[in-house]
């Protein structure tokens, strides 16, 4: 029998430094709700909005995956790596924190937001060596039908992370139906609406809403608005 979870976007935790306002899925920083601490080995859903020229001075991470997807502006990267990058809208970009890393992320823009999406993974491997990759996502390949964007495989599609997850993102025409296979048996799914609306397995979502969902084979999607994004992160349901 399914198992699932309802987070509507106006249920999430709320940040507003001025320079940053958050939406925090899961228990981060200054919000913390018991009942709020992860789906799996997702840990961290943070809907950022960043104002012009500002951002994240360099800061310290260690045994996380994280993984950042732009909705708006460019974003600029540096760590102790020696990267430094920008990725914008349309990118993917990934961080195996491993046994440590620290990094900056800026605003690019001095004349309008960056809108982007940071997400936390618990590694099946702990104090892996750090490593960062970024790509170009294949947008066309994202209409009316997912595309996979993550996966823990190197040479499969999109970036990859150490764990048993994937992510697959698509852009729908109103009306139009999908369906989407788990991939590893004991794995959850946790959809998450970018934009519009949609019904994922007989719920309602509308933008920003979050639905988590186990023990079952298959989801059902069906876009009930006209430009609806969906991101789907399938992941172990076991830390």
């Amino acid at each position: 029998m399914a198992n699932y979870v309802i987070h509507k976007a106006d249920t999430r935790g709320k940040v507003n430094w001025g320079w940053l306002q958050s939406a925090h899925t899961f228990s981060f920083g200054n919000y913390y709700n018991p009942e709020r601490m992860n789906f799996g080995v997702l840990r961290v859903i943070n809907d950022d909005t960043v104002a012009a020229g500002k951002g994240f001075d360099r800061h310290p991470h260690d045994n996380m995956e994280i993984i950042s997807i732009p909705l708006e502006g460019d974003l600029e990267h540096k760590d102790t790596l020696g990267n430094v990058a920008v990725i914008k809208q349309g990118d993917i970009q990934v961080m195996s924190a491993g046994t440590g890393i620290q990094h900056s992320e800026y605003n690019r823009n001095s004349d309008r937001l960056t809108k982007f999406l940071q997400i936390w993974i618990f590694p099946n491997k702990r104090n892996v060596a750090p490593r960062y990759d970024q790509m170009t996502m294949n947008i066309d390949g994202m209409k009316n039908k997912f595309q996979q964007i993550l996966s823990p495989n190197a040479d499969d599609e999109g970036v990859w992370i150490h764990q048993n997850a994937w992510f697959h993102l698509g852009k729908f025409d109103q009306g139009v139906s999908s369906e989407y296979n788990i991939k590893s048996k004991g794995n959850g799914v946790y959809a998450f609406v970018i934009s519009g609306k949609a019904t994922i397995s007989g719920q309602a979502l509308s933008t920003r809403d979050g639905f988590g969902i186990w023990d079952v084979d298959n989801l059902s999607i069906t876009s009930d608005a006209p430009d609806t994004q969906v991101l789907l992160m399938e992941v172990p349901m076991t830390l």
